[in-house]
């Protein structure tokens, strides 16, 4: 409801696709600079305690929102700070929260764990953005700032009443050096670079059609503040669906080749989504583009998570972090600049081609780092609380590493 809420609300104060994609990248740019800085406190750090802290700091931030919105105080520059210092709060939430996970269910569940996280997660989406374009027309926008602020309360309860043991796991007496070795771990690791930079390309080129939703709504679909939610709510369908596909995998074999076909999927719906004027055509055909973006971005975290040391886990999670929110910022920076010059259509259509070549590229090169992952992935499956020399552990352990597993055949 927050997201949607505070883009019209931009949007209606400055009528500027520019400064769409301005608060976009206020929002996003700190997660890219301080994520590192957020994984290593993540790994050096109870997560639980982080976790709880970031989320009481969230509240805050929506409450002092709701408060300026609904006393007619807001202002732009208002929504600029409180957007950054948001961002600031996420760069360390997203890493923490990530590795977060497999303290709360262990590895063996870390797949189903991620896509109900994710579930939730789009459940969300759904609800929120209709219900946040129905109250926005006819209340306004600050009882959604409230309503976001009022339900972390729930959400800090639930967080207290866990008893999960988080232990710090770093090693080393300096933080930089824990930095330095997230990153070092990342660029010799093939697999997991390649995933990475996938998922920096997407967030650079094709995940801007969000911010530019308000100019689609109004300006080309003529659906206004109610036609926004219904857009992103049928959006929000799609990743839901993506998050029940990858509920109902077992083991991540092939995650590798769907996070392809995904990566190429969503290209192509935004390509189509930039070409259509029809309000309900536009609505039917971001179902695939929630689906695809859905299921690259959970395959890639599952992916991630299943190949990393527990030990790097928070730092490792943090460069994710940086790829998925901290390249948004750029891309929407870069979104809002082209839609201004070149229309919201155009800018959206170069993002989807952009997104399938990228889909290409890394098609071609799963094959040369199969190996590579499947060793990272036994290395895991035998660390990850099972005895050494339990057979249903290796079994266990080698069909999970068939995740890039290539047809020789074809």
């Amino acid at each position: 409801m927050q997201t949607v809420a505070q883009s019209w609300l931009v949007y209606r104060l400055t009528g500027s696709a520019l400064l769409l994609g301005s608060v976009g990248f206020a929002s996003q740019i700190p997660v890219f600079i301080m994520a590192p800085v957020g994984g290593t406190v993540a790994d050096r750090s109870n997560r639980h305690r982080v976790v709880v802290i970031t989320q009481i700091a969230s509240m805050m931030l929506a409450l002092v929102l709701a408060a300026l919105t609904l006393t007619h105080h807001i202002k732009v520059w208002h929504i600029f700070v409180l957007a950054a210092l948001l961002g600031v709060v996420n760069a360390f939430d997203i890493p923490g929260r990530q590795a977060f996970l497999v303290d709360m269910v262990g590895k063996g569940d870390l797949m189903n764990a991620i896509a109900l996280n994710s579930s939730m997660f789009n459940g969300a989406r759904i609800i929120g953005p209709a219900v946040a374009g129905i109250l926005v027309s006819r209340i306004g926008e600050g009882w959604c700032f409230f309503a976001n602020g009022v339900s972390y309360i729930a959400v800090i309860v639930g967080l207290l009443r866990m008893k999960v043991h988080s232990v710090p796991r770093s090693k080393t007496d300096s933080p930089l050096e824990d930095i330095k070795e997230g990153f070092r771990f990342v660029s010799r690791t093939k697999p997991i670079r390649a995933l990475l930079l996938l998922l920096g390309l997407v967030s650079l080129v094709g995940m801007p059609y969000a911010v530019l939703m308000p100019v689609f709504a109004d300006r080309i679909l003529h659906g206004g503040a109610r036609g926004l939610g219904i857009l992103m709510g049928f959006a929000g369908i799609g990743a839901l669906m993506g998050a029940f596909t990858l509920a109902l995998r077992e083991g991540v074999k092939g995650l590798g080749r769907l996070v392809a076909m995904m990566c190429g999927t969503f290209g192509v719906s935004l390509i189509l989504f930039s070409f259509s004027t029809h309000f309900w055509l536009s609505a039917i055909l971001l179902i695939p583009v929630g689906f695809s973006m859905m299921l690259q971005m959970a395959s890639s975290n599952t992916l991630i998570q299943s190949m990393v040391p527990d030990a790097l886990r928070g730092r490792v999670m943090a460069l994710y972090s940086m790829m998925f929110m901290g390249m948004a910022p750029f891309g929407a920076l870069l979104g809002g600049a082209l839609a201004d010059r070149l229309g919201a259509p155009v800018t959206v259509a170069v993002g989807g081609g952009a997104s399938v070549l990228g889909a290409i590229a890394f098609g071609k090169m799963l094959p040369g780092f199969r190996n590579e992952a499947r060793e990272l992935i036994l290395a895991q499956g035998v660390a990850g609380g099972e005895p050494a020399g339990g057979m249903t552990a290796r079994l266990d352990a080698i069909q999970t590493a068939e995740m890039l597993e290539t047809e020789e055949h074809t």
